[in-house]
């Protein structure tokens, strides 16, 4: 009896892990990828801009993240920033995998293992120069670029872009970079 009791425990875990990764993929609601995705154009160096608060991100600078195809068409990404409190450099590994359709700005990303996460790209530069990501919900959200500065212009247009799909754009950090 107590083997059956643990099993269903054991199977009431997974399928709720299971149900949870799923529901943790999809764009939230109001975000809709960006459709003519070129994933080999995504590819290379990008420079966190601006990011709502998170533990993984506390406190950090010159932040950075670097993304490079594998050959099992997976995606290598690096992200890396100072941690300004400790004077050190932080960097964290993962695995990022399309979503969906090859040219639907939609991935997975895991930095855990087997818990992956959505990353949905809601805009994006027609030179993939700058971009702006979603995570599973609004509660996570990121600008990205090419380089270290982003004309005014084109901050003012992304942070009305996320106030429009539902995020708090006072929240926002502005990323410095002086050190790399």
């Amino acid at each position: 009896m107590k083997t059956i009791r643990t099993f269903r425990r054991y199977l009431a875990t997974i399928l709720l892990s299971l149900l949870l990764s799923g529901c943790a993929l999809g764009p939230p609601p109001g975000v809709v990828p960006i459709s003519g995705f070129e994933l080999q154009r995504y590819l290379g160096h990008w420079y966190e801009i601006a990011r709502l608060d998170h533990s993984f991100e506390r406190g950090m600078t010159d932040v950075s993240a670097h993304y490079r195809l594998r050959d099992d068409n997976s995606v290598e990404v690096i992200n890396r920033g100072h941690e300004t409190a400790k004077d050190r450099w932080r960097e964290a590994v993962g695995t990022a995998r399309l979503i969906g359709e090859p040219t639907r700005g939609s991935l997975k990303v895991s930095f855990f293992g087997p818990f992956y996460g959505g990353y949905h790209i809601a805009a994006l530069d027609p030179d993939y120069r700058w971009s702006l990501v979603v995570g599973p919900d609004t509660g996570y959200a990121w600008i990205l670029a090419r380089d270290r500065i982003l004309p005014a212009g084109i901050r003012e247009q992304l942070v009305q872009q996320a106030a429009a799909v539902g995020i708090d754009t006072n929240a926002l950090i502005w990323v410095e970079h002086t050190r790399e």
